[in-house]
């Protein structure tokens, strides 16, 4: 579970209520008081709601009349759905390289991989986070492409007091189980100031009124009044999110890579992404703390693309992120016992692997292995190799071999002070 039951028991008596209510309704009906508590939140003009962010991306890009033949840019780090949709339309997704810190796409990939056939931009705000979009959005302008916020992850945050769901031309949330803020059978919305853009997609989520080609992805009473109440929770959440996330940053930073945050970020949380050093470990972490990662993969490298043509950059730091990244358990209703576990176990298990790692030098060179004055020194390529090598996969010291114990030592100590800079 990812706080359902919880936040249930603490609300039980007023969703009985609302079921009693909701049960005595008929279902298929006007959800309009869900799209204005969205047009309310995030300042849009429109909104429309659908049966999940899947069809609010996909319905974003029709009514942007994407089609075969165009290029649309995106993430290579993202949900599957952030890139699917721009194939459902038969367009040709581009993929972007994403920046370090942040894992979002960067403005230096996105001017590389753009062409005369790019006509979109799909930025997802990745984890309840957002970045600065500004000069994006500009580059997009320059070249008349348009940009679609995929927001689905950042419900309630906001940068500069810029709310998500606010940006570029078209916008999209989405109510999955697992969002910030869920319906009982998911859901999505699109958000836009353009009224020809809204009513076509009003259209399109109802088999497209019988006047066009349409789809059946309305929304039910009973799950847009879940959401709308639920909305009612947003602030009061958040803010016990990032209670959490505090707690998380205080006692790991000096151990592991935490998202990197700015002045005028109000970040949701949705997600509390850590990197480890490498995969061995953060895999074994993994197991640990009962813990998910997000993503294991760049998007390029899902078998479905064997069979969809896209194009990509060199992602480097896409794949590095998917073979390091680590999503802790976070949820509004967190035990404090159950916070200090997820912390202890990474702390002691890190701690473990260091001592091991100087142990299994210790057994090459002799108990003498900590010089700081080496760390300015070089060596051959192959000693980097050696001590980076028994780091990742330390059953590799039983069969390393090696020359100087000197030159060893120097590598360790300058692969150490690298490594200190983020573990203690």
């Amino acid at each position: 579970m990812i706080g359902w039951d919880r936040e249930y028991l603490a609300n039980k008596e007023e969703y009985l209520k609302l079921f009693d209510d909701i049960m005595q309704k008929e279902q298929d009906t006007n959800v309009e008081f869900l799209e204005t508590s969205l047009k309310e939140l995030t300042g849009r003009k429109y909104a429309i709601v659908c049966s999940s962010g899947t069809d609010a991306l996909h319905f974003s890009l029709i009514s942007l009349n994407i089609k075969p033949g165009d290029e649309v840019l995106t993430s290579n780090f993202s949900w599957i759905s952030t890139a699917s949709c721009i194939s459902m339309v038969g367009a040709t997704p581009v993929f972007c390289e994403i920046d370090l810190s942040s894992y979002h796409m960067t403005l230096e990939s996105i001017k590389k991989m753009y062409s005369p056939k790019v006509k979109a931009i799909v930025y997802p705000h990745l984890f309840g986070n957002m970045s600065e979009t500004k000069e994006i959005i500009d580059f997009c302008k320059e070249k008349n492409i348009a940009f679609v916020e995929d927001a689905a992850q950042s419900l309630g945050a906001s940068l500069n007091e810029v709310k998500a769901g606010s940006i570029g031309d078209i916008s999209t949330f989405s109510f999955n189980s697992n969002k910030v803020i869920s319906g009982i059978s998911g859901g999505g919305a699109v958000l836009t100031d353009d009224k020809d853009k809204a009513d076509l997609i009003k259209k399109l989520r109802r088999h497209g009124n019988n006047e066009i080609l349409g789809y059946n992805s309305k929304m039910l009473l009973f799950n847009a009044r879940v959401i709308d109440f639920r909305l009612r929770k947003l602030k009061e959440w958040i803010s016990k999110r990032q209670d959490i996330a505090k707690q998380y940053d205080k006692q790991l930073k000096d151990y592991v890579d935490i998202q990197s945050t700015s002045n005028g970020l109000n970040h949701n949380y949705h997600k509390y992404v850590i990197r480890f050093q490498n995969k061995r470990i953060r895999d074994k972490i993994k197991e640990k703390i009962n813990a998910k990662i997000h993503y294991d993969k760049p998007l390029s490298e899902n078998v479905m693309y064997k069979n969809i043509d896209y194009r990509k950059e060199q992602t480097y730091n896409s794949k590095i992120v998917c073979d390091t990244i680590l999503s802790l358990p976070l949820d509004p209703y967190m035990k404090q016992e159950e916070i200090e576990k997820v912390i202890n176990i990474i702390i002691i298990s890190l701690e473990q692997e260091k001592n091991m790692f100087e142990n299994n030098i210790k057994k090459l060179i002799g108990d003498d292995i900590f010089d700081i004055s080496l760390i300015n020194k070089t060596t051959e390529p192959i000693y980097d190799y050696i001590v980076e090598k028994i780091y990742t996969l330390p059953e590799y010291v039983q069969s390393v071999e090696f020359k100087s114990k000197e030159k060893l030592k120097i590598a360790f100590n300058k692969f150490y002070e690298n490594l200190t800079r983020n573990t203690k």
